[in-house]
């Protein structure tokens, strides 16, 4: 069981990190507008692992398998 506080500081990391490697995805050299396809990733090392299990338990973030998580609210 992870406290508030990790959680808390798990998902904002989630946040980050994906917010980070959509920004990285399109920032390509190619013309004209670019949208990211990243959808979701892995989670950043350095939190408890079962934490991602407690996130989507509270339905904060979907698990899209193979060790993969995704923002639960988007499409």
């Amino acid at each position: 069981m992870a406290t508030e506080e990790e959680r808390k500081h798990a998902y904002k990391a989630f946040k980050k990190r994906l917010k980070l490697m959509r920004l990285d995805d399109e920032s390509g050299l190619s013309h004209g507008s670019k949208t990211s396809r990243i959808g979701g990733i892995t989670p950043p090392p350095g939190h408890p692992a079962g934490v991602w299990d407690e996130l989507v338990a509270e339905g904060k973030l979907k698990k899209e398998g193979h060790g993969i998580y995704s923002m639960a609210g988007e499409l």
